[in-house]
Formats: C-alpha cells, structure tokens, sequence
C-alpha cells in the first residue's frame, strides 16, 4: 500500500506579495497576516520585524546591526492518495524554510525547515475530535489514538526522498509555551537560544509532538521576555548552528509578539518561575493587524474540513496504513 499513499511539496515565497493559496489554512500565522486592507504593510512590517531581531541575535562582525536578512519560503505538504487509477491529494502540513541572506557577501545561507507548523489534521485533532471527547467527559483526557496518525504520516513524510530534497536535516517547530503550565528556570543556558526553562509536567502539546518522533526543550534567548518551546528531533543545540537557530528565534518570536503580545511583547522578563498568561495586561501591541478571536473560530472550520474530505472518506485505509507502518 505504499505505492498508494505519497508525499508531494510545493513552495511559494513568504514575502509582501505573498497571498494564501486556496488550500491554504487560513489560520495558519503567515497567511492570516496576508488578508485584510492591511495586508501589504502587516507583510513589509512582520519581515522587518524578524531581520531586526535577527541581527540582534546575531550581532558578531554586525556594527551597524543590518548585515544580514531572513527568507521565508513556504513548504505546503499534501499527501496523495492512489485508488483505481485515481488520485486525490488532500493538503495536510505546511511549514516555514528560512534562508540567511548576508548582505555584505551577498551569500544565501541555509536555514532551518518547521518554525511555523499548521495542519489541517492537528486542527481536526484538538478542535473536532479533542472537544467532542472533553464534552462527553468530565475527566478530560484524550481520545484514544489521539495523534497517532497524524504523528505517523508525519514520521513517514521525514523519511520521504520529497522531504529530503526539500531540507537535508529535521525540522525544528517553535511554539508559545502554555498558559496553562508552570516553568522553572535552570542553570544551562546556551549561547544562541538563551537560558533554559523546565516545564512542571507535559503538556496535551508535548504528548502530541511526541507522536511526531519530537521532543521539548524550553529556551528564553537574549533580549526575549519569555521562554519559546522548540519542538525538535536529535540534539537542539548541538545539531544547528547559531544561524540556523537564529534563524528560527527570529521568525517565530515575531510571529508569536503579534500572536500573542501578554507573553512574547510584555513589558517585563520571565521571573525564575513562570507561569504565561493571555490575560496579562502591562504589554504592548505591534503595528500589525490581526484578529485572534477569529483565527479560534477558524480553526474548528478547518478542522470540520480535514473531518468531511479526509478523515470520513479516507479513515478506514488510512488507520490501516498506519498500523501497518508504525515508527
């Protein structure tokens, strides 16, 4: 059955002309900014953004602080189902792929694949079938299976050869940390991702990434007010070099001031023991337009989506596939 079920990624530049393909989720962080009157400025300002804190981060042999400049490229992944001849695709992850352009030597510089990550398989995941459970169950938990395929067809898309030519090492995936949760500085700190925090226990997050084949580590970087988590395979900070993570901080730190501001733009640090709030007041706002409350909206429109065209039509073999193919 392998034949039958492929990968296939096409790429588009995140740039102020960018707009969101038609299959595109539409509450995924860059194309949210792309809508509205707004959009080409929300566009010209969030890169500006994301240069400026990465020349700050790397700030070596950089007086002027404008040496360098980040690209984002957008990876769409769809996954192509075979059946009698026919196939349908289904889009199923899209992610971010920096490049470091260094403007003094004109070099183009590889970056990191992941930062970004939206799926229309997670959002039917924690918005249809995660809901759905919590209201037939005082207890809480997770469904059973909760995350197994989605985690399987993204450890099966890392091993794919479209996957490899696409990015030659593993993603990394920078999320907010939870509201929710409580995190203690410690000791270590590295010297591009910051300081270190432990979380008091794992999250629903944790525990669905770790169905990906990834795991967490929580690092506040310099200049940074809260700690980013960052969702990786083999060694963070062995395994990438200081502009490839800088790389990452920067794009998703800007990302998350506009997303979510009580955290990532407050106007204080992270105390030793921290505890994020969306309902801290003492922040302050980016120019960027953005409206969180219908991006909550659309995430169980989309994840209804993923339900009808894929999940009900595809379930069976899917869940089949899977078994047959754990990793």
């Amino acid at each position: 059955m392998d034949s039958n079920l492929t990968f296939s990624i096409s790429s588009i530049a995140f740039d102020e002309h960018y707009q969101p393909a038609d299959n595109t989720r539409i509450t995924t962080n860059f194309a949210n900014l792309a809508r509205g009157a707004d959009r080409k400025e929300n566009l010209r300002n969030t890169l500006r953004m994301i240069a400026n804190r990465f020349n700050s981060l790397v700030d070596w042999d950089n007086a002027a602080g404008d040496r360098y400049a980040v690209e984002l490229t957008i990876q769409s992944v769809s996954v192509n189902l075979a059946d009698d001849a026919v196939v349908q695709s289904f889009p199923i992850i899209e992610m971010l792929q920096t490049t470091v352009v260094d403007r003094r030597t004109n070099e183009r510089i590889a970056g990191v694949i992941g930062n970004n990550f939206s799926s229309y398989l997670r959002d039917y995941d924690f918005s249809v079938l995660l809901l759905n459970h919590l209201k037939e169950n005082a207890g809480g938990g997770t469904p059973a299976g909760f995350g197994d395929l989605h985690g399987t067809l993204f450890k099966h898309l890392l091993q794919s050869k479209v996957y490899r030519d696409t990015c030659p090492k593993p993603p990394i995936i920078c999320l907010s940390v939870s509201s929710s949760k409580c995190y203690h500085r410690i000791a270590n700190e590295h010297p591009m991702l910051g300081v270190e925090y432990r979380a008091e226990a794992p999250s629903i997050t944790d525990d669905y990434f770790a169905k990906m084949g990834m795991k967490v580590r929580y690092f506040m970087p310099k200049h940074a007010v809260a700690p980013l988590a960052f969702y990786h395979i083999g060694d963070l900070a062995r395994d990438y070099t200081s502009l490839e993570l800088a790389s990452t901080i920067s794009t998703m730190e800007t990302f998350q001031k506009i997303y979510r501001p009580e955290i990532y733009n407050a106007n204080s640090v992270a105390a030793e023991r921290y505890q994020p709030s969306l309902t801290f007041q003492d922040y302050s706002l980016t120019r960027i337009t953005y409206d969180r409350e219908e991006r909550s909206m659309l995430a169980i429109e989309q994840g209804k989506f993923a339900e009808d065209h894929f999940i009900r039509p595809h379930g069976a073999m899917l869940a089949q596939w899977a078994a047959a193919r754990p990793l």
